[in-house]
């Protein structure tokens, strides 16, 4: 006889075509793929601490001018860092999208892009199931 107390027994969905999770090295420094909306503002909130933190470097070391050269030349390779993430990130929040990579660049249209990439890639769900640019990564 079963228990009416019991909690419910379901069938654990696992993801379809075999496709192994992206490391983070894939997601950082690759423009192929897709990614979800967490991994997308996790992402976007590591990279906004990351550049508080460096300003506030260069804001300190800026009043002293030798060091602050030096200070704004160490930072340059974290800059191009940050830059190259940034891209591969928002690409593949595109990806989920369905749409190309190329409509990152909307964000040059003053206003309505900066507001229509946040709801694309910061709100809406992506493609479920499998589209042209790989599995769903949910």
């Amino acid at each position: 006889m079963d228990n009416p107390y019991q909690a419910p027994r379901g069938h654990i969905l696992t993801p379809t075509g075999g496709q192994n999770p992206q490391t983070w090295k894939e997601i950082l420094f690759s423009f192929t793929g897709r990614i979800p909306r967490r991994q997308y503002w996790g992402a976007i909130g590591i990279q906004v601490l990351v550049s508080i933190v460096f300003n506030i470097i260069i804001a300190v070391f800026s009043s002293d001018d030798g060091i602050g050269i030096i200070a704004g030349i160490i930072l340059i390779p974290f800059a191009v860092f940050g830059i190259w993430s940034g891209i591969a990130i928002r690409i593949k929040r595109w990806h989920d999208r369905d749409k190309s990579g190329w409509w990152m660049f909307i964000v040059l249209i003053p206003i309505i892009g900066a507001i229509w990439a946040f709801v694309e890639c910061g709100c809406l769900r992506g493609t479920e199931g499998s589209n042209r640019f790989g599995d769903d990564p949910t």
